[in-house]
């Protein structure tokens, strides 16, 4: 067991350091790029690290600049941040997915004074907004580029290797003057509501949350170790970075892969022990599973969906017993083994964030036995505030907090959280800063939420909450978990706020839709296909049976695109931004209601 106070007060770099001291892999790392792999040993990873953190030395990186990273995951993503934190300059991440006018906004407000790209086609956006950004003294591309301004991450390395040579003790001596308390990371939030705000973390604000989720790891690091890691959340949030610490910390060797869409083929390739995830990856996979069984007929498929409705009973808190234990080893064999095989064969887990896990999906996959948890936090409280572990499996809950840190419910039921994960502020906003934060020092996260034995339960966002005209609350997330539960529903968001009811706008599964009706569904004009809207009416029906009356969905419109993105629909975590909602829609809303 990793002590919480032996690493109490330290610098993200030396925590890492800690961990790839006892690595003992051939490989450390791996990243996917147009179908193959590209490893990367320990040695060659620390090297490049002091070099590409001396060639940004030579650029006139000091302690307390910053330094943007706008990159797909790679084993260069990490290489740059560790760069970055061993000179006490600070990472200033960026989603790839955000449009430019987003990443200008990013460069300009958090100073950054060297950007690095992964590419062209990444760079395409942003190249004609960054020249009004003063602060961008110089721009670096990972992987190549023909513009003859961009330093090349290899000369950024070369440049390093050359004062390495001239001054070899220069990057101890940078590291050691780095402190926990400075500045490691400015992370822009996404945002639901209005412009992000920049979140300042320390080093010992990250670190001491890693440390206290080493103790919730749901495997035995010892014996296990070794294992193979796999990771496709974006490390530009503080989620997955954490993750990243964690297994460099435990020393297990990451593979990185490039496309989401070849998932499948990377778990059968990787074998994965361990990944994170968001419960929408677990959804369509879930969903799929449930449709496969139509396939099947006669004895087959009664056992495959006797199978499944056993597992959609399983709580992990309290495991079945007596004939219970047998019908499971039946299932397993029949069916359950099968599915695992989905994954590679070898998963023995994963941790949830970034929004809310059904129920359905918590229990379903740990019937699997495939331990399936789920965490909460915000970039806020670095990120974690409270996770599930082996020993701390509540269905509905988001486990318990952390041994560090402090969570209590306020008298409007809002989450408050204190600890050392809580972080330094909003970057050049002390405004903000000080409206998040009460006079005693603690955190409001806009969360609203409860705990019962220690367990804490989210039950919706704050700005979220809609007050009807007939003076109703409505908690809209709780409802479109439920519709999302659907395998035929594909997005929906729940709108009402001052009108006399419920209504949503609901994007339908068309895949399983057209599966369903025996015939391929064209998303035009979705909204006057009386067979679609009959079946979705069904499932909307089915949710309805749970809610009170003033939560039920009355109406619906479906629509014929996803919300996405690019559209600016989704957060880059994938939230509903309901104001961009609210006005690209406002038509359908307004037919609803008219």
């Amino acid at each position: 067991m990793i002590s919480v106070m032996e690493y109490n007060k330290t610098i993200i770099p030396k925590l890492v350091d800690k961990g790839l001291d006892s690595f003992s892999q051939d490989m450390l790392m791996a990243t996917k790029r147009k179908g193959k792999w590209v490893k990367t040993g320990k040695e060659d990873f620390e090297e490049k690290v002091r070099h590409f953190a001396l060639g940004l030395y030579e650029l006139g990186i000091r302690k307390g600049d910053h330094v943007s990273i706008h990159a797909e995951n790679s084993t260069e993503w990490v290489i740059c941040d560790q760069a970055i934190l061993s000179l006490g300059a600070a990472n200033v991440p960026i989603f790839t997915t955000l449009p430019g006018e987003q990443i200008e906004f990013v460069l300009e407000k958090s100073d950054a004074k060297v950007h690095i790209v992964s590419n062209d086609a990444l760079f395409k956006e942003t190249k004609p907004l960054i020249k009004k950004i003063k602060s961008i003294k110089a721009i670096i591309s990972l992987f190549g580029s023909k513009h003859e301004k961009l330093h090349p991450f290899k000369s950024i390395l070369l440049m390093g290797k050359n004062k390495a040579k001239e001054e070899p003790k220069l990057f101890e001596r940078l590291k050691a003057a780095v402190q926990p308390d400075d500045l490691a990371t400015l992370i822009y939030t996404s945002g639901t509501t209005g412009d992000p705000k920049g979140v300042m973390l320390s080093h010992h604000n990250i670190s001491s949350n890693v440390v206290a989720s080493l103790d919730r790891v749901p495997f035995d690091m010892k014996v296990d170790a070794g294992q193979q890691m796999l990771s496709y959340l974006p490390l530009s949030h503080v989620f997955e970075r954490l993750i990243i610490y964690l297994y460099l910390r435990m020393g297990y060797p990451v593979y990185f892969i490039d496309d989401i869409e070849d998932i499948r083929d990377d778990f059968e390739t990787v074998k994965p022990y361990f990944f994170s995830t968001v419960p929408r990856l677990l959804e369509k996979i879930y969903t799929g599973i449930k449709v496969k069984g139509q396939e099947l007929s006669g004895i087959k498929k009664r056992l495959y969906y006797w199978a499944l409705d056993l597992a959609k009973n399983y709580d992990p808190e309290n495991p079945p017993i007596g004939l219970k234990v047998l019908k499971c080893a039946v299932a397993d064999k029949l069916v359950y083994s099968k599915i695992r095989e989905l994954f590679g064969g070898n998963l023995t887990g994963m941790i949830n964030g970034g929004a809310a896990l059904s129920p359905d999906l918590f229990r379903f996959f740990n019937a699997m036995e495939i331990y399936c948890g789920q965490g909460y936090g915000l970039t806020e409280t670095s990120p974690v505030v409270s996770v599930t572990d082996s020993n701390h499996m509540r269905v509905g809950s988001s486990g318990t907090p952390l041994s560090n840190v402090q969570v209590k419910i306020a008298e409007d039921d809002e989450i408050l959280v204190k600890g050392p994960n809580v972080m330094l502020g909003y970057y050049k906003n002390e405004e903000k800063t000080q409206g998040i934060m009460t006079s005693d020092g603690w955190l409001k996260t806009e969360d609203v939420g409860k705990l019962e034995d220690g367990y804490l339960f989210i039950t919706d966002r704050i700005k979220s909450v809609f007050k009807l005209s007939t003076g109703k609350y409505i908690a809209p997330q709780t409802i479109e978990t439920q519709l999302g539960k659907s395998g035929f529903i594909d997005q929906a968001v729940v709108l009402g706020y001052q009108q006399k009811f419920c209504s949503a706008l609901i994007v339908p599964d068309f895949g399983n839709i057209s599966k369903r009706l025996g015939g391929d569904v064209k998303p035009e004009g979705v909204d006057n296909n009386e067979k679609v809207r009959n079946h979705i009416q069904k499932e909307v029906d089915k949710v309805n049976k749970h809610l009170s009356p003033w939560e039920q969905v009355k109406k619906f419109v479906l629509l014929e695109q996803p919300f996405t993105i690019d559209s600016g629909e989704l957060t880059p975590t994938l939230k509903a931004k309901r104001p961009v909602i609210n006005e690209h829609y406002k038509e359908e809303i307004a037919s609803i209601y008219d």
